[in-house]
């Protein structure tokens, strides 16, 4: 069943499943057929070859939640574009692939290469997989936009010239949560529950860095397989320490049943994080969720451009974007702008592109760019608190927005990785 509806999703003709595409031509016709914002979802029939895009992320497992709203994210972006005419007068046709671990994400990488022959890949979310991938991508000479991971070898000790990210690194989230706690007196005693696997690894690192540099003490840290599927030997050892500070380093669904179970125990801990998707929250419930954390992206941000694509992917969705769907759509934006901009999909042409300082709109209300010599999304974080049950005015409604940081007027430098870190870029 599951290779079927891969097979069928990889089919996906110009960003739509074959469902969407035959209701579509079946009674409008192909030129006359209208896309979800009533306006013509084709402007005109294709003549030219698709442009295909490979996008790779965790359609199951641990992360596969975060995972559907990449794919929400890379349709909308694709649909979008073939609304307004495609790229270059050509079509865009993803396709789309499940990355499971490591070892299958490198499968389908070379898979997307070598076989459906894309210009450049998208996606992931497991560290552990992107950097096998960012691997395959260097040896192809393919880009690929890593629009999920967060661990600093991406961009440090093992980056690539053929890899950018959208996703912020470990570094940029834990200064960003970290620069709320400092102002906020929450350096202390600190306990830490880590996702056992390269992302939590690195986190780990990072945010032990963080409290120890600012005199904070380390009363422990348990590391946690992936899918743990009870957390009460964790919360009972937490009730014997005593932390001031509950720091949580998981991942995934992993987010979701801890805070399950944890509300069930009486949260009795303040509770921050390194990192935290959306999704694992609205599944965690209102009744659930507590805490104060770092956010790439909210759909309750007060920036004009936000709330117009949050308008847009809840007309086609009829939910909200999280954080991962707003990542996947804006790297998609960003690969098909390079394309144009270039004039074709030449790799080398469309790496220097990204290189060259150009700006790219990221719905945050300030440009993004990369840095030429990491190839890290430059961008602000923002610090959200989940909202009292009371205060929250739909599902979806679970944060409030404490701040952007860095401020308006200070440099996007201040929470990133410093040059020292270790990338070294390979030569094109």
């Amino acid at each position: 069943m599951l290779k079927e509806k891969q097979e069928s999703e990889s089919s996906n003709l110009y960003g739509l499943t074959r469902r969407e595409w035959l209701k579509a031509t079946g009674k409008l016709g192909a030129a006359a057929a209208i896309g979800s914002f009533g306006k013509p979802l084709f402007s005109k029939v294709f003549a030219a070859e698709p442009i295909k895009i490979g996008h790779i992320t965790p359609r199951t497992g641990f992360l596969g939640q975060i995972g559907a709203y990449a794919v929400m994210g890379v349709q909308l972006a694709v649909e979008e574009a073939n609304a307004r005419g495609g790229v270059l007068g050509r079509p865009i046709e993803v396709v789309y692939e499940d990355s499971v671990n490591p070892g299958t994400a490198v499968q389908k990488a070379r898979k997307l290469i070598e076989k459906d022959k894309v210009v450049a890949l998208v996606g992931e979310i497991s560290s552990a997989s992107t950097l096998a991938i960012g691997e395959v991508a260097q040896e192809a000479g393919i880009p690929f936009i890593n629009t999920g991971a967060n661990s600093d070898e991406i961009r440090g000790t093992k980056c690539h010239r053929y890899v950018f990210s959208t996703e912020g690194s470990n570094t940029m989230y834990v200064n960003a949560i970290g620069q709320w706690l400092i102002k906020n007196q929450k350096f202390s005693k600190w306990y830490f529950l880590t996702a056992d696997y390269a992302f939590g690894h690195d986190l780990y690192r990072v945010s032990k860095k963080l409290l120890l540099e600012h005199g904070g003490t380390e009363l422990g840290n348990d590391m946690i397989p992936t899918n743990t599927p009870d957390y009460s030997p964790y919360i009972l050892k937490l009730k014997s320490v005593n932390p001031d500070l509950l720091f949580l380093n998981l991942a995934g669904v992993d987010q979701t049943t801890f805070l399950k179970q944890y509300k069930e125990f009486g949260a009795p801990f303040e509770t921050a994080g390194g990192v935290m998707d959306t999704v694992q929250f609205w599944a965690a419930g209102p009744d659930a969720i507590t805490g104060v954390w770092p956010s790439l992206w909210y759909h309750g941000i007060d920036v004009p451009a936000a709330k117009e694509f949050t308008a847009r992917f809840m007309k086609k969705f009829e939910k909200p974007p999280d954080n991962q769907a707003w990542s996947d759509y804006v790297a998609m934006q960003i690969i098909l702008q390079a394309i144009e901009k270039t004039g074709g999909t030449q790799s080398k042409d469309l790496v220097k592109f990204l290189e060259s300082g150009v700006e790219f709109e990221i719905y945050k209300g300030r440009p993004g760019k990369f840095r030429e010599w990491d190839h890290q999304l430059m961008q602000p974080l923002y610090v959200v608190k989940v909202k009292p049950k009371a205060q929250m005015k739909d599902p979806w409604d679970i944060f409030e927005v404490l701040e952007e940081i860095p401020g308006k007027n200070e440099s996007l430098e201040t929470i990133m990785m410093k040059k020292e870190e270790g990338c070294k870029l390979e030569p094109l």
